[in-house]
């Protein structure tokens, strides 16, 4: 039962991911983290980049698309399993499966599987 519950709020959290623009991807994770910290998952310098993203003025070159579409959907999952407050703190908290960096950190390098399995590991409760 507790695998269906997981694999559910994937499957929403994967569907939420694949509707949203984005430009509606970079405006929430610009309210949840900031424009700097955004910048910063999507591997660019300048945050102002970050603005013109949210009023959809031009898009993020793909690497950067695909960190930014990633950092919401592992967010979503955690905000499913629990709640906006504890996402938003293990997203930004230092996670020992992921060696001590936070799972932003982690999406900026883009370990995406890691922290995608990190994110599955807190859900089960196995940390």
């Amino acid at each position: 039962m507790q695998i269906q519950r997981e694999t559910a709020a994937e499957a929403r959290a994967h569907r939420d991911m694949t509707e949203q623009t984005i430009a509606d991807i970079a405006r929430f994770l610009q309210d949840n983290f900031s424009q700097r910290v955004t910048a910063y998952i999507a591997g660019i310098e300048d945050a102002k980049q970050v603005g013109k993203w949210c009023k959809a003025l031009n898009a993020p070159r793909y690497e950067a698309e695909v960190r930014l579409r990633t950092a919401y959907q592992i967010f979503k999952i955690i905000e499913e399993g629990e709640n906006l407050h504890t996402a938003r703190a293990w997203m930004i908290g230092m996670n020992p499966q992921l060696e001590d960096e936070s799972p932003l950190q982690a999406i900026a390098e883009g370990h995406f599987k890691d922290v995608m399995a990190a994110a599955r590991s807190y859900l089960r409760g196995d940390l």
